[in-house]
């Protein structure tokens, strides 16, 4: 049996073989991030909408929100309407809106463009661990089941680092299946590398023995959540959560934000799914008191371009809002709004590099010191 027979046999995305080792620093664990991609380059102003700027109707005369729809965060800016239920959560003060975040020399590429986001590189610098991998090497994250769990995909993204304990679910019941299968499997090899795969496979068949526990035998009276694929993955992330299962990072997606073209419809309903969800994954932690212990992080491969094309949609483009919310966060609109009058190329000018979110999170979040915090500033969203 080579390798590649026994991922094949497993059906699971591997997790490192260390997953089980108790760590002793416990200066993570008692906090998650969530991270929540947007993936395809998120359309940030028909997000977080300019409505009191004429020139934004000038370049979209198709797409543009008009100004009496707009919910109004300040009287500049307001979110789009299909966002309502992200309203609550912004007169509670628990909602960041963090304007103008980008970086210096855009690269439009969504390969080369996301790979930047997630390992906290500068643009011409190709770096392999993640930034959250870099960081977890750095300041010890605790006791944990596992440093990351990612839902939907098995793309580790800022997870993504030869040390990480990462497990990969796209599906709960089926993973726990397949999890149940490794213990059957028998084989004798001189092979070492092949030794260390088995050594794993008990690994995970551990550890999806707790996760099983914890997660599948919760009873979470919590609220509804919407079908969707958003939906579906923040509610495994809230039943993880509520069941005390300990891990740093959960990382979910919400695919299908490239509108090059009939935009105006599938990015409404792409926001709409996505206030919905958090909605729902906000309310259920608050019932069961894990709200204060939760951040949510929104990032994506770039915005979009202010004007529409011409086929009323828009082109890949540099800066966007991005969001923050959780019981400890402080609301507000940070950083500044790119001037429609200002473009470079076409496109918005940032004025809040990526990497300052990412310090934010190390240094508020779960105090703990990174690379980031020495070239990039913090911005003060998150309550001590």
């Amino acid at each position: 049996m080579n390798r590649r027979d026994f991922i094949k046999i497993a059906g699971l995305s591997l997790i490192a073989p260390q997953l089980l080792a108790q760590k002793t620093d416990p200066t993570i664990n008692s906090k998650t991030l969530v991270l929540l991609e947007l993936k395809g380059g998120n359309d940030g102003l028909n997000t977080v909408v300019p409505y009191s700027d004429e020139k934004y109707y000038k370049l979209r005369p198709q797409l543009a929100v008009r100004r009496e729809q707009v919910l109004q965060l300040s009287p500049e800016l307001g979110l789009n309407p299909v966002m309502e239920k992200f309203m609550p959560i912004w007169q509670e003060k628990e909602l960041a809106v963090i304007c103008g975040v980008g970086y210096p020399e855009p690269n439009r590429s969504h390969f080369r463009s996301i790979e930047i986001w997630e390992t906290g590189s500068d643009s011409n610098d190709y770096l392999q661990d993640g930034w959250i991998a870099r960081l977890f090497e750095e300041s010890d994250p605790g006791k944990l089941l596992a440093d990351g769990i990612i839902l939907g995909n098995n793309e580790g993204g800022p997870l993504a680092g030869l040390n990480m304990r990462n497990i990969f679910m796209r599906n709960p019941k089926q993973f726990f299946q397949q999890a149940k299968k490794l213990k059957e499997l028998q084989a004798k090899t001189n092979n070492n590398a092949l030794k260390h795969l088995l050594k794993v496979q008990q690994d995970i068949h551990t550890a999806a023995q707790d996760l099983e526990k914890k997660v599948m035998e919760n009873s979470m009276a919590g609220s509804q959540f919407p079908p969707s694929q958003i939906g579906k993955q923040l509610q495994i992330a809230a039943n993880i959560i509520t069941s005390d299962t300990p891990v740093a990072v959960i990382k979910v997606s919400h695919g299908g934000f490239d509108t090059h073209s009939g935009q105006r419809a599938k990015h409404d309903r792409l926001l709409q799914q996505l206030s919905n969800a958090l909605h729902s994954f906000r309310k259920t932690l608050i019932e069961k008191g894990k709200w204060n212990d939760t951040l949510v992080m929104t990032y994506s491969e770039f915005g979009r371009r202010a004007y529409e094309n011409g086929s009323k949609g828009t082109d890949h483009g540099t800066a966007a809002p991005h969001f923050m919310m959780g019981g400890k966060v402080r609301g507000g609109i940070y950083g500044k709004q790119p001037e429609l009058t200002e473009l470079k190329k076409g496109d918005l000018v940032y004025h809040v590099d990526y990497r300052s979110m990412y310090s934010t999170v190390a240094n508020k979040w779960w105090n703990v010191s990174n690379d980031f915090s020495k070239d990039y500033e913090m911005i003060n969203c998150i309550k001590s």
